[in-house]
């Protein structure tokens, strides 16, 4: 007899009835936030009417007085009684040092003389190095510059000191602040979970209070900054006047895959060397110095769905060599992740007219045409830049022709693969500080930060431009370069 855990993963039954109430769950939430629209026009144009005849007629003064109770209750007192506002005073992005530099020719030429790779698995990573969008700049860390690559403990925290501390301490330098002023500590690395844990590897360098709320996400995949932030939120709806420092990297060197089924290869050659570290406040002193305000986070996963929880996954191959894959599945579990994000994120965000033509397109599709295609509302009506993740130049290309973008939009995505290769969680933020040192981001301008990751996720944030962004090209990884892009042969596909 099956065991009831057996029994209740089978997958047909269950992606036939999770797939059904989470397309549901969608439809609900678009529809009342539609309908919230609805009162809040319904409101309007009820205390515009009251008014007018009011004034007209002469009315009791009473019709003023309910009209503009009204008014109050729907516009002004449901926006006062919100959370407080976080703020991103602060954000830096690790510049590696030039004897990390990978070359294509150096690191094929490395990779040939390791000897764990037959000829078939070279010229393949050769292959997709070519067509990746990477370009000659990149990054990987000391120990993959050994012949053979250490991917030892030892080596493997070396890494870490070396993508961590610059950043945390260009941080605490821009802000001014010490150490000790940090209140909350939230670090994500996806592949390296050592103990003592990372936060406590900074917390011990950098001699942090005793009472530092301190968090370590693992596993999360490219995603995990922005679940980061989501994190960072919550806690600071709870803890008053408080500073939060999200710290994102990836380490490579306990990544590295040195066996010869292609799906696993596909890291070794993408994902390159960086890290971030971002400063949250809720304090509202802090409005004056820093950059953005948040205003919307999301999440979305389909780990219920078998077929796309495999789709990204850590195991060994048949010679028991450990590796990450990624199968030929994971466009498809990332295209319905990614649709249900835009869904739930435009209830939130978007104008009413578009709001009621993607509902009205949903509504078609799931109860008169099943083929017919689902409208993708127009973001660019409220969001000024677009961060995308840089997972490869084709995957970037995709998601902007789905989201309607133009190269405009897809150009701080492309020339971030391109100068630093995929970086996972902290690619986004060498995005942002692209779009700053080309003084692109105005004051309320709104930015989209979209994070994909393994699961599969798929995380929002989203950013108000609170201040002008002036001086940013001198500073930041893109300070010796900027000038050099956008570089218009990447924009062509091979």
């Amino acid at each position: 007899m099956e065991t009831l855990s057996k029994l209740s993963h089978d997958p047909l039954p269950k992606a036939i009835t999770t797939t059904t109430t989470f397309h549901s769950g969608l439809f609900s939430k678009l529809l009342h936030s539609t309908l919230w629209e609805l009162v809040r026009f319904s409101v309007l144009l009820l205390v515009t009417s009251i008014q007018v005849l009011s004034l007209l007629h002469g009315w009791n003064p009473i019709f003023h007085l309910l009209s503009l109770t009204c008014f109050f209750l729907v516009f002004i007192l449901k926006p006062l009684l919100s959370k407080p506002h976080v703020y991103l005073v602060d954000f830096s992005c690790l510049k590696p040092p030039n004897f990390c530099r990978a070359p294509f020719s150096s690191f094929l030429e490395h990779t040939s003389m390791i000897g764990s790779f037959d000829r078939e698995s070279l010229d393949f990573m050769a292959k997709i190095l070519a067509s990746s969008g990477l370009g000659e700049q990149t990054y990987l860390p000391p120990a993959l510059h050994y012949i053979p690559p250490m991917t030892d403990l030892q080596e493997s925290i070396k890494e870490v000191h070396m993508v961590l501390f610059p950043v945390m301490e260009d941080l605490l330098s821009k802000t001014k602040l010490s150490p000790r002023d940090i209140d909350i500590l939230i670090i994500n690395c996806s592949g390296f979970c050592p103990s003592p844990s990372l936060s406590s590897i900074i917390i011990n360098k950098y001699s942090m209070r005793n009472d530092i709320k301190s968090f370590n996400l693992s596993g999360m995949g490219c995603s995990a900054g922005i679940l980061g932030v989501h994190l960072a939120q919550n806690l600071l709806k709870v803890h008053k006047n408080t500073y939060a420092v999200v710290l994102s990297t990836e380490i490579l060197s306990t990544g590295w895959y040195p066996g010869n089924e292609r799906p696993k290869l596909l890291l070794n050659c993408l994902f390159r060397m960086g890290s971030a570290a971002i400063l949250l406040t809720n304090k509202e002193e802090a409005k004056k110095t820093s950059k953005y305000r948040l205003l919307h986070t999301l999440r979305i996963q389909r780990a219920f769905d078998d077929k796309a929880y495999r789709s990204a996954i850590r195991e060994e191959d048949s010679n028991g060599i450990t590796g990450f894959t990624l199968s030929r599945d994971i466009l498809q579990a990332a295209g319905e992740t990614l649709r249900s994000n835009i869904t739930i994120l435009g209830s939130s965000m978007l104008p009413f007219l578009e709001k009621f033509r993607h509902g009205v397109s949903i509504f078609r599709k799931r109860f008169i045409h099943k083929s017919a295609e689902v409208y993708v509302p127009e973001f660019r009506t409220v969001i000024q830049h677009f961060v995308l993740p840089t997972s490869g130049r084709s995957v970037i290309k995709e998601i902007g022709k789905g989201l309607k973008l133009g190269e405009g939009e897809m150009e701080a995505a492309l020339m971030t693969l391109q100068r630093f290769g995929n970086q996972s969680s902290s690619s986004l933020w060498y995005e942002l500080a692209y779009m700053e040192a080309k003084e692109r981001v105005k004051k309320g301008d709104k930015v989209w930060q979209l994070g994909m990751g393994s699961g599969p996720k798929c995380g929002t944030v989203v950013w108000e431009c609170i201040r002008s962004m002036v001086g940013e090209s001198t500073k930041g990884p893109w300070a010796d370069c900027i000038d050099k892009y956008p570089i218009l042969a990447v924009h062509q596909d091979n």
